[in-house]
């Protein structure tokens, strides 16, 4: 054990005796004899926030990350004191901040102790840089498991490992590589069954260590700005990830044709080339809504302009392409060339928009262009500026979404991949030095196109796909995972880095389907697009510099696997959407692993490759070659096999069946999953029957299905149909009550039932109370078709 005073020779200070309390409402102030303030705010109930000043300063209080329009208010919150301790209260927390130290103890109403201090707060006068270095310690207990933190291509519980928050140009990354493209400062705590989670909002680089160094302590520390950290509790990993994604932002439902599937390449020119890919995948009826046109459609790499050579005339080239169900999404990077003859690059320099060094000169970069400068997207006249450079590219030409790379931001040739420490930005009014704005500079070009895309895309809605990203970015924008590597395992590192980051708030996310770079084999190609049909953003993308790696690449075997697992996907669109509703809405991850699935079975902890896609579809991704199968985790509950519709108990690990045109796939019992039929793009047919498979259980489950136009904004005035489905099992009896919310009607009049394992033979069908005649069922007595409005079926044996 290292004692303070051996702590404080190595240049750490720590706080001594507190000397005054002050409360203004929520928030409480709590100031020591050596001048260092702890500001606790009660945000709700189960949400505080924590912030330290030394010398008695606290700093302006300014966060990209927290969404202003996020709720407050709590329920209750009391201020007591004992001899050794000032306690807060609140409905569901009781904090206990020391007398001699501000060490802070976090205990739930019932009194068990929830998250600790070890040594707390500690920081360093940083005098080569200014500041302090802040720090933090927690003491982590037996059996604790930690999760979140963005993009990590690691393992899914982080005990262990240790970790820094820079974002980084990292090509080719492998596992365990870090940091990588994203810095996302949140973790969850899982202990003795119960969840919580802290979010150190400190944009500088940050550090966190999982019992790393000492086996029973966690720390996160940065080298500048405050140590400023939320705190939230369950007790379940659902409630703690909720009110993380409430308090950074949940998005607008995106256009259902970007939940579609996608093809991109480093690159597809010129026009020909296009027209062709988009030929052959209408050709093969493989379906697919959008296609990527990556930096050569631009004139020598500048941003907002196009290639005449190769695109002569790219609103009609995109008309076409639109009339044909395929939407155009193109690049755009930060850098812009330095060229006195380049408008972007006049405006830039003439309104004073693009990045400077400390002394006054612009911030020079290599990039694809060659030398560039940067906008400095921290400003808001210059999102401003740069939102509306997308007039013409969006309003006229009709690009429909915008995919921004190299925001980390990338510079080549330099050491640190980066700008240097040096670069100044406005940082909304907040001017610093790019060791505090780098990580979030992606995020701030997201949103800068996210507001130019809306605004001319409108009235449809906008698409932006981001590399980089910060706590908050999922207000504006999707994502992927970088540039990785056509291997197995990079297959895996996939599969954890979406669950990874659907926990940390950033739902709409998946990865270069068959691997960046490099070339896949067909086997690794059809297993990624297994793995990537239930990822929230479906895109197939490669360098191109191996070889094809279009689904019709590797020959017919591989060309009609992936055909089948597109077409899957596209039937589950209602079910997906449902998904995203209930992401956007209330913070709910799209992909869940099973520890959040299921925290307390102590078996889930461990697990990385099985997650739950939605509520209640099980899957489970073939990671290694010439599998006929694996072994796997079936977690607790009773499934259905999805494709045979057996039923298998679950809580065990079992082995799985899984030739290279299947994937492993569980369903629920009880669930009612939505589907379309297959089409070659969204809205290629209008729907005229929704089908619901209904997964017979014993007993009682819940399930919806949220529709509405697709695109646009209607939605947001009510025009939308949320139906909520309430299955009864009894022996014997199976009941269906339907409630309908919303003002949007749907193309379709019936509802189809799709029946499975139910373990009678139907006698009576009554539906609102009429009894029909048995003559109405379809399929030897497994379908049956009714009218979309019924209120409530009832089949009985």
């Amino acid at each position: 054990m290292i004692i303070n005073s051996e702590l404080e020779q190595r240049g750490n200070q720590f706080p001594n005796d507190i000397k005054e309390v002050r409360q203004e409402v929520d928030t409480i102030y709590f100031t020591t004899l050596n001048e260092v303030v702890l500001q606790l705010t009660v945000i709700r109930d189960s949400v505080i926030r924590f912030r330290y000043g030394t010398r008695g300063i606290l700093e302006d209080d300014f966060s990209y990350a927290i969404d202003t329009d996020s709720y407050t208010g709590y329920n209750h919150l009391e201020l007591t004191e004992n001899k050794n301790y000032h306690i807060v209260t609140t409905a569901k927390l009781i904090i206990k901040i020391e007398k001699i130290s501000l060490q802070t103890k976090i205990l739930d109403k019932e009194g068990h102790l929830i998250n600790e201090d070890e040594i707390g707060f500690h920081y360093e006068e940083s005098f080569t840089l200014g500041g302090n270095i802040v720090k933090m310690g927690k003491r982590a207990h037996p059996g604790e498991t930690f999760f979140g933190l963005g993009d990590k291509p690691v393992h899914l519980n982080l005990r262990g490992k240790k970790f820094t928050n820079w974002a980084t140009d990292s090509y080719a990354f492998g596992k365990d590589t870090d940091p990588i493209y994203k810095s996302v400062p949140f973790y969850i705590g899982l202990k003795e069954k119960k969840a919580y989670g802290i979010f150190f909002d400190n944009s500088f680089k940050t550090n966190f260590d999982f019992c790393q160094e000492r086996l029973d302590v966690t720390s996160f520390w940065a080298p500048g700005g405050e140590m400023n950290y939320y705190f939230f509790y369950g007790p379940s990993m659902s409630d703690v990830v909720a009110n993380y994604t409430h308090l950074t932002g949940k998005p607008d439902l995106p256009p259902l044709w970007s939940l579609g599937f996608q093809q991109c390449k480093w690159s597809y020119f010129p026009e020909s080339t296009v027209k062709a890919l988009a030929q052959k995948f209408r050709d093969l009826r493989i379906p697919c809504d959008g296609i990527y046109l990556d930096i050569d459609y631009m004139e020598g790499f500048r941003c907002f302009t196009w290639n005449k050579e190769y695109f002569p005339d790219p609103k009609r080239m995109i008309g076409e392409l639109e009339a044909d169900g395929f939407k155009t999404i193109v690049i755009i990077d930060p850098g812009i060339k330095i060229d006195p003859d380049y408008w972007v690059y006049q405006e830039g320099l003439e309104n004073d928009y693009f990045c400077k060094r400390a002394d006054g000169p612009y911030m020079v970069g290599k990039v694809w262009p060659g030398e560039c400068a940067f906008p400095d997207f921290t400003n808001p006249e210059v999102r401003d500026w740069w939102a509306g450079l997308f007039k013409d590219i969006v309003g006229d030409i009709g690009v429909r979404g915008v995919w921004n790379d190299m925001n980390e931001p990338a510079v080549m040739e330099v050491p640190g991949k980066t700008f240097p420490d040096d670069v100044r930005h406005d940082y909304d009014g907040h001017p610093c030095s790019h060791r505090k704005a780098h990580n979030v500079y992606g995020t701030q070009m997201a949103r800068a196109t996210y507001e130019g895309v809306k605004k001319y895309v409108y009235p449809k809605r906008p698409l932006v796909i981001t590399r980089s990203a910060y706590s908050g970015a999922q207000r504006y924008t999707s994502s992927w995972t970088g540039d990785n590597v056509a291997t197995w395992e990079h297959l895996w590192i996939a599969n954890n880095q979406v669950q990874r980051m659907c926990l940390s708030g950033m739902s709409f996310t998946g990865t270069d389907i068959g691997g960046f770079a490099e070339q896949p084999t067909g086997e690794l190609f059809a297993r990624w697009i297994q793995l990537g049909v239930f990822h929230p953003f479906c895109r197939v993308h490669s360098s191109g510099h191996h070889g094809d790696q279009e689904p019709w690449a590797f020959g017919d075997e591989i060309t009609n696997i992936t055909r089948a697992f597109i077409e899957m996907r596209y039937t589950f669109l209602p079910y997906l959407y449902t998904m995203f509703y209930e992401y956007s809405t209330k913070g709910i991850p799209m992909i869940k692993p099973l520890v959040y699935y299921d925290q307390e079975d102590p078996h889930t902890n461990y697990r990385t490759d099985e997650f739950i896609f939605g509520n209640c579809i099980l899957v489970c991704p073939i990671l290694e070659p010439n599998s006929k199968g694996r072994r796997m985790y079936l977690a607790r509950g009773t499934w259905y096999n999805f494709w045979d519709n057996s039923i298998i108990e679950g809580g065990r690990e079992l082995w799985v069946d899984a030739d290279l045109d299947r994937i492993p796939m569980f369903v629920k019992e009880g669930a009612i999953i939505p589907r379309y039929p297959v089409q070659q793009y969204v809205e290629e047919k209008v729907i005229t029957e929704l089908k619901l498979d209904v997964y017979f259980k014993i007993g009682k489950e819940a399930s919806q299905v949220y529709e509405d136009g697709n695109d646009g904004y209607d939605y947001k005035k009510g025009r939308y149909s949320l139906r909520n489905f309430n299955l009864t099992g009894k022996e014997g009896e199976l009941t269906i009550q339907q409630h309908k919310s919303g003002t949007y009607d749907t193309s379709y009049d019936t509802i189809k039932l799709n029946l499975i394992g139910l373990s009678f033979e139907i006698k009576t069908i009554t539906v609102d109370n009429v009894e029909y005649d048995l003559n109405i069922l379809e399929n030897d007595g497994k379908c049956l078709k009714l009218s979309k409005n019924f209120a409530v079926v009832n089949l009985m044996g």
